[in-house]
């Protein structure tokens, strides 16, 4: 990035991502001369085309004409005619994360958020921190936020606040001057050949800290225990009791939405009430105080902050109701995940919980068939849908049909078709009820229907 003259042309293939358009944005506040092209337009792309870039629908050689680099995403190959122009001509070309790696080292302060689960929570808690403690960050995340109007925040400060991906070890490319590691466990396996891969990949990524820098992590995960052990990292460690540097106390549930004071030596660092339910939203703001301890940062500030946080799009967010009851659209796709937002909902209260289910992708469903049988044991009724591919084919073997066939701690069904689903629920959902419409792929087009 330093070596980039301002008003230098940067071009991005695949520029409607929702990382892409993050990037792009950035640059574009920077000064920078932007473009970019995508299969189809989007409201992301108009957006960025009103904010001057120029967009391109369709992939075509001519798209790069004058372009002094190329970003693209590890999906894009050689054979994409933007691609092959621009080894042809000579175009420097970087993909996405060692873009972002290159956008981090011109900051001093860089978070990084890492873990298998609850990034880009945990993201948008510190972001509202940073915000209302008035630092003025950039902010990178996988998700809309809605204090930021979307996935990105361009800031004139020296934070940079961003997502940190394990998937494909894209994180590795990564420069922070602050690793946060919510969690470890195992996920991915498309790409990882299990958990001491998964562990190897992540204590690279902590020991990509600059020297004065430092880990923030769960102390409760063994796995992150075993992580780190052997590391020369600076690690702060977090928890719910007081056997680490920063925890929780005197919590209490108000309607499932948890207060507590965040501790520090026995002494209280600020009092926090949440607007977003579940034990481990506590943990994810203990992950925020403890960068913002580092930082020095007012802590009554950030706490306040983070009380105006309502959730990420997508993070338990109510999108309608169905004779009365809400319906809730939720990100999660592991079982871990599932069984943190199932519990969450028992301590609402309601009558039943019904959830609809997308799995993502064959190999994770395969792979962690067992913990897919047992992770719904708080839902009273579970419709299952068809598996969301992603990048994958047919494995011609693991389907939701059979996986509704072998789950026995609660009610399971297989329904193939949304409007199906929704004509389901409408004939046996009640008012005292709660819906959950949950996964990573299009399921959130079911969640639309309730609206």
């Amino acid at each position: 990035m330093s070596d980039l003259k301002p008003k230098s042309h940067i071009h991005f293939i695949g520029i409607g991502g929702i990382s892409m358009s993050g990037l792009a944005e950035i640059m574009l506040e920077n000064g920078f001369l932007v473009s970019g092209s995508d299969r189809e337009g989007s409201a992301i792309t108009e957006k960025l085309q009103k904010n001057g870039a120029t967009i391109y629908i369709g992939h075509s050689k001519e798209n790069i004409a004058g372009a002094d680099l190329v970003v693209h995403t590890a999906a894009v190959h050689e054979d994409n005619p933007e691609m092959a122009e621009a080894l042809k001509t000579g175009v420097r070309r970087i993909d996405r994360a060692e873009f972002l790696g290159a956008v981090m080292k011109e900051y001093k302060y860089s978070i990084g958020i890492a873990g298998t689960h609850g990034k880009t929570t945990t993201t948008s808690i510190l972001a509202h921190a940073l915000i209302n403690a008035e630092t003025d960050p950039t902010i990178s995340i996988g998700g809309e936020l809605d204090i930021i109007g979307g996935n990105i925040k361009a800031g004139k400060s020296q934070y940079f606040l961003t997502e940190a991906c394990e998937y494909t070890n894209s994180f590795l490319k990564f420069f922070p001057n602050i690793a946060v590691i919510t969690n470890i466990e195992e996920d991915h396996l498309d790409f990882f050949k299990g958990i001491e891969d998964i562990r190897n990949s992540f204590r690279k990524y902590a020991q990509l800290t600059t020297p004065d820098g430092y880990v923030v992590a769960w102390g409760e995960d063994p796995e992150i225990i075993k992580t780190l052990e052997g590391t020369d990292c600076n690690v702060i460690y977090y928890g719910l009791t007081d056997k680490f540097d920063i925890y929780a106390s005197n919590i209490k549930y108000n309607s499932g939405f948890p207060e507590f004071d965040v501790m520090k030596k026995g002494e209280v660092l600020c009092h926090i009430s949440l607007n977003v339910p579940g034990k481990h939203n506590i943990l994810n703001t203990l992950a925020a105080i403890a960068v913002c301890d580092i930082y020095n940062i007012d802590l009554e500030k950030a706490a306040r902050g983070i009380e105006g946080f309502h959730g990420t799009h997508r993070r338990f967010e109510k999108k309608g109701t169905v004779n009365g009851a809400d319906v809730i659209a939720d990100y999660a796709h592991h079982p871990t995940e599932i069984r943190a937002t199932l519990s969450t909902a028992k301590t609402f209260g309601k009558s039943k919980i019904w959830c609809v289910f997308q799995p993502h992708t064959y190999t994770r469903t395969r792979t962690l068939w067992q913990d897919f049988l047992t992770c719904f044991e708080d839902t009273d009724h579970l419709i299952l849908t068809d598996i969301y591919a992603a990048r994958e084919a047919f494995d011609g073997v693991t389907t939701s049909e059979k996986l509704a066939g072998e789950i026995k701690n609660t009610d399971a069904s297989y329904i193939k078709e949304f409007e199906d689903i929704k004509k389901y629920l409408e004939k046996n959902v009640s008012a005292d009820d709660m819906v959950f419409v949950m996964g990573a792929g299009n399921i959130i087009n079911l969640a639309e229907m309730f609206k």
